[in-house]
C-alpha cells in the first residue's frame, strides 16, 4: 500500500494534463442534456453515457432514487446507513470520470425513498416510498437541472426489479408535472423535449424480463473508441462502473465486445428523430444566439494541443458569456458552458491550485490546517480564497470548526464535478485580463463529526439466557459517559470499557441503551476510508441494542471459513458457541479440519476467500469419510459456485435470482419435515420463531438439487409459486451438508431470536438427513 504521499505521485501520473484537457473539452461541444435515471448506484448506463458525453458533448445528469443501503457489500462488512454513505461516495466518483451531476431521490437516511430490500412489484416500491414524496423530489431535480432528455436505464415490465420499475413509471410522469405551473414546487417550471426508453433487455443473472423490449426508434453508436484516450467507450464505462465496488462492478471489455445502444424514443414534444437523441434540439450555443462565443469555443477546440491559443480563445469566450443575457429558457445552458470554459481556461493555462487539510476528521471547536500549493503557469496573477459553509471560519492558518456545527452530511442529495461542496477553495486566475473563477476540491474532505462522541465498539449485543453469564462486556470511548439502563440493570466502567449486568430474572426481550454524556445523548462516527474513494462520516446516536432470550447452543468444535461478507461467527461466539476462525494458514495446513465438528462456510467465501479453493475437494472429502457437518450460507450462482463440484453433492443456484429469492421477510413458513433434527433441538422451532425477520426471507435459492438433499422449508411472496430451496440437508457418505439461502446472517446482525435459534440447531447436525 502506498504512503499518502506515494498516493499524489501516482494519481497525478494516471491523469496526464492532455488527457484532463482533452475531456474537459467535451462538454463545450453541445448545450443538449441527457438525465439518466434509475434506482440504484450502478444503474446508470455507463458506457452509453460515455459515448454521449466524451464523443458527442452531451452535458449527463444521474438522478437515482435510493443510495443502495439494502444491497450487499463485495469489499466490507458495512451495512444500512453505513453502506448508503459508502455507495453515495462510489456514485460520486463514477461521476467523476464522466462529467456527470448527481442527484438523489432520498436525501437522508431515514428517508422513506430508500433501498428497503429486494421488491419483485413497482406498485409495492411505490407505496413504499410514497408516491407524492418521490415525485415532489423528482419534480425539484428536473427543475433544478433542466434536461432535455429523460433515460431510464430499465423498462417498467413484470420480471424487473420493483425499484426499477417505479422509477421508470416515474420517468413518465414526471415530464407533465415538471411542466405545470400548479404543482407545489418553488422552481421554475421545466418542459422535458423526450424520454427514451431502452430498446435491450434487461434480463441476464438477476432479472428476468416477461415481455420483450419496444422496437428501437434510433441507436447510441459506441462500439467505437476514444481517439485522445485510447480507450474504447465500453472501457471508459467501466473506468466509471469499477469505483462501484461494493458491487463487485469493473470488468475488462475485450476489443470487438463493444456495444451499440438501441433506444426508444416513448415521448416527444419538438417531433420525431432522424438518428440522433439531440435532433431537433438546441445543439451550441449559436442555436441560441450566442454565435460570436460559439465561434470562440470552435476555434479554441480546433487549436488543441495547442494550449496559449487555447488559454486565448478561451479567455474571450468567457469574457463574452460573462455578462451575456440570455432567455430564461436557455440561463442553464450559458451556466454551464462558463463553468466548463473555466475549468478549460485554467488547464490550459497550466493554473493548479491544492490545498491539503493536514487530517479529516475535525471536532466542533477545533481547528485543522490547510496547506496550500498554488502555480500560476501563464495567467497573470492567481488568486485563492476559502469558500466555507456557515459551520466554519477561517483562521491563519486554515479552518476553525464552530462548536455548534453539526456533523457532515454522509447523505449529500447532490454532486457536481465542476462545483465541489464547500469547504472548497475559490480559485480565480487571470488570463490575459480576464477573470477566469472556479471552484476546486480540497485534496480530502473535511469531515466534522458529532459531539458529543461516543465510540462504541459494537452496537447490537445478544445476551444469552440460557447461559450462566449475566453481563454483556463492550469497550466504549465516551468521557464521562454512562449508559441510560431500565430499572435493575447495572453499569460498571472501567480502563477497558464498560460491562452491563441485567437482573438474574430478567425476561426476555429488546432493549434500547443510548449513552449519555453529561447527560446529554451521544452519537457515534465512522469514517469510511476505503482506497477507491473520498473519505465519508456516517454517524447515527450512541445507542447498544440488547437482545435477551433463551437459545440452547450446538454441541462440538465449529470452524468458520469467512471472506469479510458478514459477522455471524462474532455473533454466534456472543450466545457462546465454540467456533474458530480458520486462516489462511490454517487452510494451509495437511489436515485442516481435524479435531471439528462443522464447518461453517460464509457468505460468498467461494469466491472471496482465495485460500478456500484449494481445500474445497479435502472439505467435501471430509463431509463424506469423517462424518463431518459441513454448512454453507448462500453464495450467488458467480461466487465461484460450481454446481457439480463445490457443494458435497450437486446444489445448483437459480438464476435469474429475482425467482428465486422470498423478498416478504413475513412470507408464511411450511415447515415440510416437521420432526427433522432442524426443528426439534436443541432449540425446539415453532412459529414464533418465524416472527420479527428483517428485510427478507432469503436469496440466491437452489434450483435444483441432488437426490441425496431433502428440502426442508416451502415459502412464497405474494402471488407467486413457492420455493423449495431455501434450505437443504442432505446425508453425504458418512457426514451431513446444510445449504442455507435464508438470510440469517442479516438475521443474527438485527438480533433475531428464531434465527440464533434455527443456527444453532443447523450447527448441531450430524451425519443425518
Amino acid at each position: 500500500m502506498p504512503n499518502t504521499t506515494q498516493s499524489r505521485i501516482l494519481a497525478e501520473a494516471s491523469a496526464p494534463l492532455i488527457a484532463r484537457v482533452w475531456q474537459a473539452m467535451a462538454g463545450l461541444r453541445s448545450v443538449v442534456g441527457v438525465m439518466n435515471t434509475g434506482a440504484h448506484p450502478d444503474d446508470e448506463t455507463s458506457a452509453m453515457l460515455a459515448a454521449l458525453w466524451l464523443r458527442d458533448g452531451v452535458n449527463l445528469s444521474y438522478a437515482c432514487s435510493t443510495r443502495g443501503e439494502g444491497g450487499q457489500n463485495d469489499i466490507g462488512t458495512e451495512a444500512g446507513p453505513d453502506l448508503g454513505a459508502l455507495r453515495t461516495a462510489e456514485m460520486e466518483r463514477a461521476c467523476d470520470v464522466l462529467d456527470m451531476v448527481m442527484y438523489w431521490h432520498g436525501q437522508t437516511p431515514d428517508d422513506t425513498i430508500t433501498d428497503f430490500r429486494f421488491s419483485k412489484s413497482g406498485t409495492e416500491t411505490m407505496a413504499i416510498w410514497g408516491r407524492e414524496r418521490l415525485m415532489a423530489r423528482f419534480v425539484e431535480i428536473v427543475r433544478t437541472e433542466r434536461p432535455d432528455i429523460l433515460c431510464p436505464t430499465f423498462l417498467d415490465i413484470p420480471g424487473q426489479h420493483g425499484h426499477h420499475r417505479a422509477m421508470t413509471e416515474a420517468a413518465h410522469a414526471v415530464i407533465a408535472l415538471a411542466a405545470d405551473p400548479a404543482f407545489p414546487c418553488d422552481l421554475p417550471v421545466w418542459q422535458v423535449s423526450k424520454l427514451y426508453l431502452p430498446a435491450w433487455s434487461g434480463a441476464g443473472g438477476a432479472y428476468d424480463d416477461e415481455v420483450p423490449p419496444p422496437p428501437a426508434t434510433l441507436t447510441v453508436a459506441a462500439k467505437g473508441s476514444d481517439p485522445v484516450l485510447g480507450m474504447s467507450y465500453e472501457r471508459i464505462g467501466q473506468w466509471s462502473r469499477q469505483f462501484h465496488r461494493t458491487q463487485g462492478m469493473g470488468r475488462w471489455i475485450a476489443a470487438g465486445q463493444e456495444r451499440d445502444w438501441p433506444l426508444h424514443l416513448a415521448y416527444s414534444a419538438v417531433g420525431d428523430d432522424t438518428g440522433a437523441v439531440t435532433d431537433n434540439l438546441p445543439q451550441t450555443l449559436a442555436d441560441i444566439g450566442l454565435s460570436a462565443a460559439q465561434k470562440r469555443i470552435d476555434a479554441m477546440l480546433a487549436a488543441f494541443p495547442d494550449f496559449a491559443a487555447m488559454a486565448r480563445l478561451g479567455a474571450e469566450a468567457y469574457a463574452m458569456l460573462a455578462s451575456v443575457e440570455v432567455a430564461d429558457v436557455h440561463r442553464h445552458r450559458v451556466s454551464r458552458k462558463r463553468q466548463q470554459l473555466a475549468r478549460l481556461v485554467q488547464l490550459v493555462s497550466g493554473v493548479s491550485v491544492r490545498a491539503t487539510p493536514a487530517q479529516s476528521a475535525v471536532a466542533p471547536g477545533h481547528d485543522v490546517a490547510i496547506e496550500t500549493e498554488v502555480a500560476a503557469g501563464r495567467a497573470e496573477a492567481v488568486e485563492t480564497a476559502l469558500l466555507l459553509p456557515e459551520t466554519m471560519s477561517e483562521t491563519p492558518d486554515g479552518v476553525h470548526v464552530k462548536a455548534d456545527a453539526a456533523p457532515s452530511d454522509p447523505y449529500p442529495d447532490t454532486y457536481d464535478p465542476l462545483s465541489p461542496r464547500a469547504p472548497a477553495m475559490q480559485v480565480s486566475a487571470h488570463v490575459l485580463g480576464v477573470e477566469i473563477p472556479m471552484r476546486v476540491a480540497l485534496e480530502q474532505p473535511i469531515l466534522v463529526v458529532p459531539d458529543p462522541l461516543a465510540s462504541l465498539s459494537r452496537t447490537r449485543a445478544f445476551l444469552n439466557l440460557s447461559q450462566p453469564g449475566r453481563a454483556v462486556r463492550l469497550s466504549v470511548d465516551a468521557p464521562d459517559g454512562a449508559f441510560d439502563l431500565p430499572d435493575g440493570f447495572q453499569q460498571a466502567w472501567g480502563a477497558d470499557g464498560v460491562s452491563i449486568t441485567v437482573p438474574d430474572n430478567a425476561a426476555p426481550g429488546l432493549h434500547e441503551l443510548p449513552v449519555l454524556i453529561n447527560g446529554i445523548p451521544a452519537h457515534s462516527a465512522r469514517v469510511l476510508d476505503h482506497e477507491h474513494i473520498a473519505p465519508v462520516v456516517s454517524h447515527s446516536p450512541a445507542v447498544l441494542t440488547l437482545r435477551l432470550a433463551n437459545i440452547a447452543l450446538p454441541r462440538g468444535r465449529i470452524a468458520y471459513i469467512g471472506a469479510g461478507n458478514d459477522r455471524i461467527a462474532d455473533a454466534l461466539r456472543a450466545i457462546g458457541v465454540d467456533i474458530t476462525d480458520l486462516s489462511d494458514a490454517d487452510l494451509a495446513r495437511t489436515d485442516p479440519f481435524e479435531g471439528f465438528d462443522t464447518v461453517l462456510v460464509g457468505v460468498f467465501a467461494y469466491r472471496f476467500r482465495p485460500a478456500l479453493a484449494p481445500v474445497v475437494a479435502r472439505l467435501n472429502a471430509w463431509v463424506r469419510d469423517t462424518g463431518g457437518t459441513l454448512v454453507t450460507l448462500y453464495h450467488r450462482p458467480w461466487d465461484d459456485w460450481d454446481p457439480a463440484n463445490t457443494p458435497p453433492a450437486p446444489i445448483e443456484i437459480g438464476q435469474p435470482s429475482l425467482r428465486w429469492r422470498i423478498t416478504d421477510a413475513a412470507a408464511a413458513v411450511t415447515v415440510m419435515h416437521p420432526d427433522h433434527p432442524v426443528f426439534t433441538g436443541p432449540n425446539p422451532i415453532g412459529p414464533d420463531d418465524w416472527a420479527g425477520w428483517k428485510k427478507e426471507r432469503g436469496l440466491y435459492f437452489a434450483k435444483s438439487w441432488s437426490d441425496s438433499y431433502t428440502p426442508l422449508l416451502r415459502m412464497a411472496d405474494p402471488e407467486e409459486q413457492p420455493l423449495d430451496g431455501g434450505l437443504l440437508v442432505g446425508q453425504i457418505g458418512r457426514g451431513c451438508h446444510a445449504h442455507v439461502a435464508l438470510n440469517l446472517h442479516h438475521q443474527l446482525e438485527h438480533l433475531v431470536p428464531g434465527a440464533y435459534r434455527l443456527m444453532a440447531n443447523i450447527l448441531d447436525l450430524r451425519g443425518t438427513s
